[in-house]
C-alpha cells in the first residue's frame, strides 16, 4: 500500500516541479477597448490628438499621460511537458490622458512621451525577469503575478522620480538629462 502512494507522490512532485518551456511575445490583442488605447511602438510617437481625456481644472499640471503594461498567460500541458505562453502589452489610454488648452507644446509632449516610454521600459524589465525565472508547473501561478507587481512598483517609482526630479518638466536641465537617459534605454531595448 505504501509503494503506490510513494510512486503517486513522486509523480505529482515531478509534475509540480517540471520546468516549463516559456514563450514570450508582444501583443496588441487584449481586452482593452481598441478605440481607447495605443499600443507601444518605438517607431511611433504620441501626438496631442491622442490625449482625449478631460483636463482637471486648476493646478499647475499641463498634461497627464495614463500608460502602463500588462500580460496574459496560458498554460498548455502534455504529460510532464508544459508550455507557458505569455503575451505582454504596453498601452497608452487615450481617454484618461489629457492636456490643458494652450499647453500643447512640443516640449510638454516630449515629457509626456517619456512617461509612455517608462511604461515600455518597465514592460521590458518584466520580460527580462520572466526569462531569467525558473518557472515550473507548481510555481508559475504565484511567480508571474509577483514578478509583475515588482515591475509595476519599478515603473511607478521611475514615473514618480521622473516627475519629482524634473518638477513635471519645469526643470529644463534635469528634463534634458532624463530625455537622454530614457532615449538611451529605449535605444538599447530596440536594438
Amino acid at each position: 500500500m505504501k509503494f503506490p502512494f510513494l510512486v503517486l507522490s513522486l509523480f505529482i512532485s515531478g509534475m509540480l516541479h517540471a520546468q516549463l518551456t516559456t514563450k514570450l511575445q508582444w501583443t496588441r490583442q487584449t481586452s482593452l477597448p481598441a478605440a481607447d488605447v495605443i499600443y507601444y511602438d518605438p517607431a511611433i510617437k504620441l501626438v496631442w490628438e491622442n490625449f482625449r481625456g478631460k483636463p482637471v481644472e486648476g493646478g499647475r499640471t499641463a498634461a497627464i499621460t495614463m500608460s502602463g503594461f500588462g500580460y496574459s498567460a496560458s498554460m498548455h500541458a502534455s504529460g510532464q511537458k508544459g508550455q507557458l505562453d505569455i503575451s505582454v502589452y504596453c498601452f497608452f489610454n487615450k481617454n484618461k490622458s489629457w492636456v490643458k488648452p494652450g499647453r500643447n507644446t512640443a516640449y510638454i509632449l516630449t515629457h509626456e512621451q517619456h512617461h509612455f516610454d517608462i511604461s515600455y521600459i518597465a514592460a521590458n524589465i518584466f520580460i527580462d525577469k520572466i526569462q531569467s525565472a525558473t518557472l515550473t508547473n507548481g510555481n508559475y501561478n504565484a511567480l508571474l503575478p509577483r514578478i509583475y507587481n515588482e515591475c509595476i512598483e519599478i515603473m511607478n517609482k521611475m514615473q514618480d522620480d521622473y516627475d519629482n526630479q524634473t518638477k513635471n518638466g519645469q526643470e529644463k536641465e534635469l528634463q534634458e538629462k532624463w530625455n537622454t537617459f530614457i532615449d538611451e534605454k529605449i535605444s538599447l531595448i530596440t536594438k
